[in-house]
């Protein structure tokens, strides 16, 4: 009943398909009404809920389907395809977006492993996205977030408690353990991904990604990639192509694109986007438009 709710809330504020603030930091609502195939994006940490139809992510050839039965939480920055293949006026997608705040998260993950309670933990490490069935904790503190967007005074003075208590119902869901170990203190690969993702216009080496994270190269390496399923050296190829075509797909120039995701040489960018994708800049900017805010 409180998913129809949270659907009927995204139905009155969005007469139209597109993403739009709640008034309250990182969190937005969005609706689509036709199908949009899998593209190149890029997912900053983040939880996407969905209350009716169903989206799709690709992560290195992984594909992660879901709907309204579960969530998708992913805890570190990533370049994924993503999509609304099955959304119509029929089926609609309707859904609410939550940035994951770095700080808060760990805020709450070292509060929560300090209370002396046993937490469920996870086998190995974290590797870039988990899908989590709805518990009653994750929709009810989901359904008071959004409610929230009725009254500006409300999202002002209770907004960032209610974002707490949502951010505290994911560490507690069933992909708790694995937020809570990608929040953590002691991961150095979340922290390296984060300083390379705020940094994609600049020349990174694996050596500077390794120091920063204080590990040796070949421990990084290893590390690096059985957290996210990538090497360094691709994940960041990786993140600076699904931006530019991103920008490509929402008008900007190919020139500025590949200028704006650190590209020196055009040629280069070009070569490398056509491996990629199988078609230079140019043909996709022809063949690609993104609807206005879609994730």
């Amino acid at each position: 009943m409180s998913k129809n709710t949270i659907r009927q809330i995204i139905e009155t504020r969005m007469p139209k398909d597109g993403m739009i603030d709640t008034g309250i930091t990182g969190v937005q609502l969005f609706r689509a009404t036709q199908a949009v195939p899998c593209a190149p994006a890029v997912y900053e940490p983040c939880v996407i809920a969905i209350v009716s139809g169903g989206k799709e992510t690709v992560l290195d050839g992984e594909r992660y389907v879901y709907d309204n039965s579960e969530y998708m939480c992913c805890p570190m920055s990533m370049p994924v395809e993503a999509g609304t293949p099955t959304a119509s006026s029929e089926n609609p997608l309707y859904g609410v977006y939550v940035a994951l705040d770095q700080r808060l998260m760990t805020e709450l993950t070292i509060e929560m492993e300090t209370t002396g309670s046993r937490l469920p933990t996870t086998k190995g490490i974290a590797r870039g996205i988990r899908l989590a069935r709805w518990d009653h904790g994750f929709l009810d503190a989901l359904l008071r977030l959004v409610q929230l967007g009725n009254n500006p005074t409300d999202t002002a003075v209770l907004g960032d408690a209610r974002l707490r208590e949502l951010y505290y119902a994911i560490l507690k869901g069933e992909a708790g353990a694995f937020a809570r170990q990608a929040f953590g203190p002691g991961n150095a690969i979340a922290r390296s991904i984060a300083h390379v993702s705020s940094r994609l216009d600049e020349a990174v080496s694996i050596d500077e990604m390794a120091a920063h994270a204080g590990m040796s190269r070949a421990v990084f390496h290893r590390k690096f990639k059985q957290a996210t399923t990538l090497s360094p050296i691709q994940f960041v190829k990786s993140m600076r192509l699904n931006n530019a075509a991103m920008k490509i797909a929402g008008g900007m120039t190919v020139s500025e694109a590949a200028m704006d995701v650190g590209y020196v040489s055009p040629s280069q960018f070009s070569r490398e986007f056509k491996r990629m994708y199988g078609q230079s800049p140019r043909q996709w900017s022809d063949a690609h438009q993104l609807p206005a805010g879609m994730l």
